[in-house]
């Protein structure tokens, strides 16, 4: 009896919303953070670097993003129903499809030219290029509170000038050692790549919702072209190709099997259903490994599976924890992380430019575990700047 109250209880507080997505989100972020910063350091473990881009191997650092991309799946069904409830078309919601995806494109496409960029034929610095360019996009995709009088104009006003500080520096940006190429997209950096995800994974999943068996055909499909762009039977057009949709639909399969847990014992069995298809995929995956090396850079098979096998076994624990158990005073303290995303993501950029200017770290806080101390103290200040800047009201949105 006392498990069927509570389950109803959760059941209520999560019509809207699973807080260990939330959960797997602020870990996945603080993580990416910290794995950002191993720039940074020398003498640490190379298993937790990134690995090269013709080596067989497995970093723990090629793991974060395949796992964000897989909350990314798992938090569309939400975000889409939630508009369906207040009202919304399919055209209204497919057009905040495009508008979001565009600007995370927009980002992308700043963030990712920005070390390519020639101080002297800009007439700026790479670091002031970073922190206008990141003040640009808060002016743009802030959340700024509702209002009606003349606070609204403000806000706009505001908005107006995020976009025009953006276009003056696409403008004046000049890269290349000689200075003379312009802004190019290029591999769109990580927020671009969600975007391009985002906006085909969301735009199916909005027209196919009804249908499970199309939505898993999708996960098929988006895997099969990213198999067929790795063995070069054809060129797949798709940032990735293919692969990144296959992290997502995975992701919007794990979300599945959620809806299909009507009741509390179908739930509890959630945590097991996850590790079966964990083990599945990771066995997939090393079958792979005989056609196609692990590799984050040439969006392999092989690492989409192990990576979709390592998202569902760990989300697999943190549904167990959370949601089941309760057991959430442990993240608390790491929670901006996953409501804050993309300020949290954008906030390093920042203090990097303006830590060049003001400190130089000794060499030996930059070192092995002492170095990797560092990096965690950093992450957790970005966190904590992230949750200051929450309270302030000042949170980008798109």
């Amino acid at each position: 009896m006392l498990l069927q109250i509570k389950f109803h209880q959760i059941m209520n507080e999560q019509q809207n919303r699973i807080f260990s997505i939330d959960v797997f989100r602020a870990i996945t972020m603080m993580l990416m953070i910290f794995v950002n910063d191993f720039w940074s350091l020398t003498g640490i473990p190379l298993w937790l670097e990134h690995a090269h881009a013709d080596q067989d191997f497995l970093g723990f650092s090629d793991i974060i993003f395949p796992c964000f991309l897989f909350i990314v799946g798992m938090s569309v069904p939400y975000a889409i129903r939630n508009r369906l409830a207040k009202g919304e078309t399919n055209r209204q919601i497919l057009a905040h499809i495009i508008l979001r995806s565009l600007s995370l494109l927009v980002m992308g496409f700043f963030t990712v030219n920005i070390d390519h960029l020639n101080a002297t034929a800009s007439g700026i610095s790479k670091e002031w290029f970073e922190i206008i360019m990141v003040l640009a996009f808060f002016l743009r995709w802030n959340l700024y509170p509702k209002a009606t009088d003349w606070k609204k104009h403000l806000y706009l006003a505001l908005q107006i000038t995020g976009v025009l500080i953006l276009i003056l520096l696409f403008v004046i940006f000049r890269g290349g050692k000689d200075g003379t190429s312009f802004m190019t997209p290029s591999w769109w950096g990580i927020l671009g790549l969600i975007g391009w995800t985002y906006l085909i994974t969301a735009s199916i999943y909005l027209f196919a919702r009804k249908s499970p068996i199309y939505l898993i055909a999708s996960w098929i499909l988006f895997t099969f072209l990213n198999i067929a762009e790795q063995a070069r039977w054809f060129h797949t057009p798709i940032p990735g190709g293919g692969a990144f949709q296959g992290f997502a639909f995975a992701g919007i399969a794990a979300t599945l099997l959620i809806d299909r847990a009507k009741t509390a014992e179908k739930r509890l069995k959630l945590p097991i259903q996850y590790l079966g298809i964990a083990i599945l995929m990771i066995a997939a995956g090393f079958i792979l490994r005989n056609f196609f090396i692990i590799s984050k850079i040439h969006a392999t098979p092989t690492w989409v599976f192990l990576c979709n096998g390592i998202a569902f076994g760990v989300f697999a624990l943190v549904y167990f924890l959370i949601d089941l158990k309760g057991k959430s005073d442990w993240v608390r303290w790491i929670s901006p992380a996953g409501t804050s995303t993309l300020t949290c993501y954008l906030i390093p950029y920042v203090y990097y430019s303006i830590a060049t200017f003001a400190f130089t770290l000794p060499a030996f806080l930059k070192t092995g575990v002492i170095g990797l101390g560092k990096s965690f103290i950093y992450t957790m200040i970005i966190i904590g700047i992230t949750a200051l800047l929450g309270k302030l009201k000042i949170k980008l949105k798109i």
